[in-house]
Order: C-alpha cells, then structure tokens, then sequence
C-alpha cells in the first residue's frame, strides 16, 4: 500500500505543480478554458497559489507529516469539485474529464493516505 501512496502522491504533486505553473504563466489553454468555464482570468494567480500549496503540502505529508499530506489532498479534492462543478454550471463538458482527472487522482491520494495513517486504519 506504501509503494501506491508514494506513486499517486508524487504524481498528484506534478500534476498540480504542473497546472499551477501553466495558470502563472497564463497558458494559451488555461486562459481558453478560465474563459469558457467563467472564471475571471484575474483570479489565475490565487488559484496557482492553492494549487501549488496543495502540491506543497503533499510533498510535506510524503516526506513524514503525513496530517499536513491528508489536509493538502482534502484541500485538492474540495479545489477540483468546485472545477467540476464550474464546467458542470457552464455547460462546458467537452473538457471536464481533466478537472474530473484531477479530482480522482487527489481522491486516490486522500484515500491512500489516509488508509496509512494509524490513526485512521484499523489495528
């Protein structure tokens, strides 16, 4: 169970550290779909900055405050509800299965780390 933690967490943290550059640098395509999904592109850096402290948390939470990890991917989870709730709201469900992509991965890692956490499996 450790090494699919390990595996799902490092990629959780790549994919958000990834997102969370292209909104800074404000992407051709996150720019494109902000636009469609109505989010004004003014809040591009606030939601780069939850993302890349998700990230952030994460790799804490990976590297042995395991707490901070299962707050960060609860924080993730909650992040891209909203993103598949705004494409939902907007109508926009050409490209929702990345928002949805995003969500399960943060799940999965929710789930994992949690399962690992003493307090939180059964003895």
């Amino acid at each position: 169970m450790f090494t699919a933690y390990v595996i799902v967490t490092v990629t959780a943290i790549v994919a958000n550290a990834g997102i969370a550059v292209a909104d800074l640098t404000r992407a051709r395509f996150v720019l494109a779909n902000s636009a469609e999904v109505e989010v004004p592109a003014s809040w591009l850096p606030r939601l780069a900055a939850l993302k890349a402290a998700g990230a952030a948390g994460l790799l804490i939470g990976l590297l042995g405050v395991r707490p901070l990890g299962i707050v960060a991917a609860a924080g993730l989870v909650l992040f891209y509800v909203g993103a598949v709730a705004a494409h939902i709201r907007t109508r926009v469900l050409h490209n929702i299965a990345f928002p949805a992509g995003y969500l399960a991965l943060h799940a999965a890692a929710l789930f994992l780390a949690a399962a690992g956490t003493p307090c939180c499996r059964n003895a």
